[in-house]
């Protein structure tokens, strides 16, 4: 598997061209928002795509440099390797944020935990994510006989990980059921506020005709905690 220092260029232009990051991803992080104010920390802020939707006093994270280097241009940046914050100050935010980050980290209790430790009390933890229907190994659409697209559930209730394609190389996503996400949160002092759950939009599918009858399949999942 490539770095995300080599997959940087692929990324940005991901996130550019690909009408579903604004038309399926990015309105859940902006609904989720609501209700959330004061200084934000973006975890795994790739170059920059959430920080331009929170707005105000944040600042982002991310492993890849390449990466940081396009951040910074919308806000202040610092390279770390998450879950890892021990650089941060307990209590010292108001909200941390993520998309697409807790599907790629294998140590999802460490990142529950340590965003309760710099979160203050009061505060929020917004997270996107594929959604664990998506991401379970050896999960998949198929077509019945009446020709309704159905969906194979795949090893879906055991943590495990799988190898995706991403640009010229690899990238390796974890699966955990819902259930150990809102437990681990849980357990971290976080207490749970919201979830969305959303399939791809009309518009994705007319673009993308290859997944047509996976209207309500869910392949995206919001989620808000406030801090306890």
């Amino acid at each position: 598997m490539g770095t995300w220092d080599d997959l940087a260029d692929w990324w940005a232009a991901e996130v550019q061209d690909d009408p579903a990051y604004e038309g399926d991803v990015h309105p859940i992080l902006v609904e989720l928002l609501e209700g959330t104010a004061g200084s934000a920390i973006d975890l795994g802020c790739g170059e920059g795509q959430g920080m331009r939707l929170v707005g105000g006093e944040v600042f982002g994270t991310d492993l890849s440099m390449s990466l940081l280097e396009r951040a910074q241009a919308t806000a202040p940046v610092v390279q770390a390797v998450l879950p890892g914050l021990s650089w941060v100050r307990d209590a010292s935010l108001d909200r941390a944020i993520s998309v697409y980050l807790v599907d790629l980290i294998a140590d999802h209790g460490m990142f529950f935990a340590e965003t309760a430790r710099i979160v203050k009390p009061g505060g929020h933890l917004v997270v996107v994510i594929n959604h664990p229907v998506f991401t379970a190994p050896g999960s998949a659409p198929f077509i019945d006989d009446d020709g309704q697209v159905l969906w194979r559930w795949g090893t879906y209730f055991e943590p495990g990980s799988s190898s995706e394609p991403a640009g010229d190389g690899a990238v390796e996503f974890f699966h955990r059921p819902v259930a150990d996400i809102l437990t681990s949160a849980a357990r971290s002092g976080w207490v749970f506020e919201e979830m969305i759950e959303r399939g791809l939009s009309e518009e994705t599918i007319a673009r993308i005709p290859g997944y047509a009858g996976q209207e309500h399949v869910p392949r995206l999942a919001g989620f808000k905690w406030k801090r306890a």
